[in-house]
């Protein structure tokens, strides 16, 4: 992709076109051909990819017909954190984790730079001094966007941006935009609106006429005597649109949440426990459900790749079915609208029997990431949860940060979910801690029943299986519902309860 930069921006749009005509075949086909799970991953993937900007690539076209075939130039941008606490390795990893959003988001970083202050200054963030020598570097690199890893207030991200004189976004704009590039769903589309929305109601501004237009008398289409008068300002109408937008999509939200909680109640009447997948973005999460289910969910090593929960059916060592809830990865400092706006599809976290905790073993400061985590599930009411912390990505780890993590955390599985190692001690953990809502019978069935045989191979644990004369001796761990069936249907119940086999 990057020999396109030394072609002129006809001969670049003519790649660019094939490159989309490719991947446009490519989705016919699969489309045709009715992909599984194990292939969507990879459709998903390849979508995502032929759509990633091309550093250097002009965006400038000499007809404007070939507007469906161009590819994006990267932003050139320059990132700018506050250190107020903790030290400077702390400060430095949250530059480069801000770096990497940004390269998510689509574009390079040029430079970056870290002031230590107490607090950041109310006027500019950064104070004057520093605003100056930012607008310096800004010139000096030909950056057009400067990004804060921090939320600006209104007032603040308008200050600076008179200073440097480019685009100035801040760390919660920048989260918002990766998340409007990954959402898929119609629910994930919605959610993101909706945060976006949020984040936008109070920092709406405007120059000149737009900030004191009115559209009252006349101008409002000449209604007559008793529709003359000032009218709204173009700012007011705007937040009235973007309110009158907000409750339609927690409308929409609401009722698209229904299906999710009707599929949970299902799953509850049927007594399969759940475990829901929660970790920071990145730790491996998507890679985990692929190795524990086969899912073929798509696997990226960028920051956000899943936003729409995918939820997959799993099978202990011991033969006990569960659920496994693939959620959205979590960050530092994640903005309170996202949240907000995905609580439906946190809810899958809050209402599960076991947490595992995905952490990126590799990283530089993998108990940053785990504070990170936890602070969120409260935030969601999922604080109660019991949980089991997974160390993903062991392969790639130091082996004495993985010995200190596994001693600082109580549940802890060391697993590598790319290799394959410690799937099997990860599940044997699993199915310790699923709670037990399955009670144990001991039963006589008729060779007329086979059905509840495989209803009881199917829905629990058998423990022993024999065939008399009169009929199928089974010992076995069953929901409920189906504990009753088997008594009511067996010649001689020998046993039935909760302790009966114990």
């Amino acid at each position: 992709m990057t020999a396109l930069t030394n072609h002129s921006p006809v001969r670049a749009t003519t790649a660019a076109r094939g490159a989309s005509g490719e991947r446009r075949g490519y989705q016919l086909k699969a489309a045709m051909t009715f992909p599984t799970d194990e292939h969507r991953g990879d459709l998903d993937l390849a979508d995502r990819h032929a759509l990633r900007r091309v550093a250097g690539l002009s965006t400038e076209l000499q007809d404007v017909t070939e507007v469906e075939y161009r590819a994006l130039r990267l932003e050139r941008v320059v990132l700018i954190g506050v250190w107020t606490e903790g030290t400077l390795a702390n400060a430095e990893n949250s530059l480069r984790e801000l770096s990497r959003l940004a390269e998510t988001a689509g574009s390079v970083v040029l430079d970056g730079m870290v002031q230590r202050r107490g607090q950041p200054d109310p006027a500019t963030y950064i104070g004057a001094g520093k605003a100056a020598e930012l607008a310096a570097l800004v010139a000096a690199t030909g950056a057009d966007t400067v990004i804060c890893d921090g939320e600006l207030t209104p007032s603040q991200l308008r200050r600076l941006e008179g200073v440097v004189k480019v685009k100035v976004i801040d760390r919660t704009a920048l989260i918002l935009d990766i998340f409007a590039q990954h959402a898929r769903s119609k629910e994930g589309k919605a959610q993101v609106e909706l945060a976006q929305l949020q984040y936008m109601l109070p920092r709406l501004r405007g120059w000149g006429e737009s900030m004191s237009r009115q559209a009252g008398g006349r101008v409002a289409g000449g209604g007559g005597i008793g529709t003359r008068g000032p009218g709204e300002t173009k700012i007011e109408t705007d937040r009235r649109r973007i309110r009158t937008r907000t409750a339609k999509l927690r409308r929409q939200i609401a009722e698209m949440s229904v299906g999710r909680e009707v599929q949970r109640g299902q799953r509850r009447r049927r007594e399969i426990p759940s475990v829901a997948i929660a970790g920071y973005t990145n730790a491996g999460k998507s890679s985990l459900l692929n190795r524990l289910t086969g899912a073929g969910v798509l696997v990226d090593d960028s920051l956000f790749a899943t936003l729409d929960p995918a939820v997959r059916r799993a099978r202990t060592p011991s033969g006990r079915w569960f659920t496994l809830t693939d959620t959205v990865g979590f960050v530092r400092h994640l903005p309170h609208q996202l949240v907000e706006a995905f609580r439906s599809t946190l809810e899958e976290v809050a209402e599960a029997d076991l947490i595992l905790h995905v952490v990126d073993g590799s990283d530089a400061d993998p108990l940053a990431q785990m504070a990170a985590v936890r602070e969120v599930l409260a935030e969601i009411g999922a604080a109660h949860v019991p949980e089991i912390v997974v160390v993903n990505k062991a392969d790639a780890a130091d082996p004495l940060e993985l010995k200190g993590l596994c001693l600082r955390e109580k549940d802890c599985a060391v697993v590598s979910a790319l290799a394959g190692t410690g799937i099997d001690g990860l599940l044997a953990a699993v199915d310790d801690r699923l709670p037990r809502r399955d009670l144990a019978v001991s039963v006589l069935l008729p060779y007329d029943r086979g059905d509840l045989v495989a209803r009881a191979h199917e829905e629990g644990e058998v423990l022993t299986q024999q065939h008399a004369a009169e009929g199928t001796e089974l010992t076995a761990r069953v929901p409920p519902g189906l504990a009753a069936e088997l008594t009511g249907a067996a010649i001689t119940p020998v046993a039935a309860g909760r302790n009966a086999i114990d």
